[in-house]
């Protein structure tokens, strides 16, 4: 029985604030990831809105752990399923706004809906989120970015709760962003961001957003089970550099393979389980420091109780 299986037996419902959204016990998260991998949350919830989730996290037992998920792009949920309480923000996270250069983002929208949003206003300077599969939260929690800017370029602040429910306002400058990486608080769920762009022509905007789209899919795979870039890149290195040096070009475990268009990219070529993929994710690591004496850092966030590969049934 896994983990979220039996505490979900201790009826963690019963202990939790009434919501106006949803709770789900024992919610499979698997085909919510890009991987198709992974075990159940013990409880999903889906709140209605922000008030909702305030109240939630207000009320919320401070034993309980809670895991705050996006679209899953850069995530491996382990096969053993998270316990606790998964939060995934909906449509009334997602809200696209325009003021003039400014852009008022929700947490839940996604990467790629912002940039369509700019361009349809002629709001330049924001192109690179199209590169970026997933949402504003997640980015905002690793600072994430794509051909040569990051959001750190062109966030100016953004809003969170925190494991309390108590709502943060917070300047960029007080996140301590760097590469992949941001410095609030882990418990805190962002909310949304203001980011600043500038004044350029629609055409302009729309060339760049097309020339990023096939630079994607000239180098990346794409329309395939996989989790975006699985290592971050070393102080004056390239990830995918050392990893096909260490030989690792199409490296497989079981159904979990290196990809051999970008080896910086693990994938699921059918029936792989999170604990293949981590596995070889590791394998990956250890010839990588054998070869070049480099220790890489994950970039895909791990989530979940892990299960000893060939035990995931």
């Amino acid at each position: 029985m896994s983990a979220a299986a039996k505490m979900t037996d201790d009826h963690l419902i019963a202990r939790l604030p009434a919501v106006r959204g949803r709770l789900t016990a024992s919610a499979p998260l698997a085909q919510m990831t890009w991987f198709r991998v992974g075990g159940p949350a013990e409880v999903l919830f889906r709140p209605a809105d922000r008030d909702d989730l305030a109240a939630f996290l207000a009320g919320c037992p401070d034993d309980v752990p809670i895991t705050v998920i996006g679209v899953a792009s850069n995530l491996l949920v382990r096969d053993g399923g998270v316990p606790g309480v998964v939060i995934r923000l909906g449509g009334a996270f997602a809200d696209v706004a325009v003021a003039d250069t400014t852009v008022i983002a929700g947490s839940a929208a996604l990467d790629l809906n912002v940039a369509l949003t700019c361009r349809g206003a002629g709001i330049g300077g924001l192109e690179f989120l199209s590169g970026i599969p997933g949402t504003i939260g997640g980015a905002i929690r690793m600072n994430a970015g794509a051909f040569g800017r990051a959001l750190a370029d062109v966030l100016v602040e953004v809003e969170a709760f925190d494991r309390g429910g108590r709502l943060h306002t917070v300047p960029t400058a007080r996140l301590d962003l760097g590469y992949r990486r941001c410095g609030a608080p882990q418990s805190w769920i962002f909310l949304g961001a203001t980011l600043a762009g500038e004044r350029a022509e629609t055409a302009v905007i729309a060339e760049r957003i097309d020339q990023i789209a096939v630079k994607r899919a000239e180098t990346q795979p794409t329309r395939v089970r996989t989790g975006g870039s699985t290592f971050a890149n070393p102080p004056g290195a390239r990830a995918w550099e050392l990893i096909d040096r260490a030989g690792c070009r199409g490296l497989a475990i079981g159904a979990a393979q290196v990809s051999a268009k970008h080896c910086n990219f693990l994938l699921n070529t059918g029936g792989a389980t999170a604990a293949e993929l981590e596995a070889l994710g590791e394998e990956v690591r250890r010839r990588v420091r054998e070869t070049s004496g480099v220790e890489l850092r994950w970039e895909i966030r791990r989530i979940g109780v892990p299960v000893p590969l060939g035990r995931e049934g």
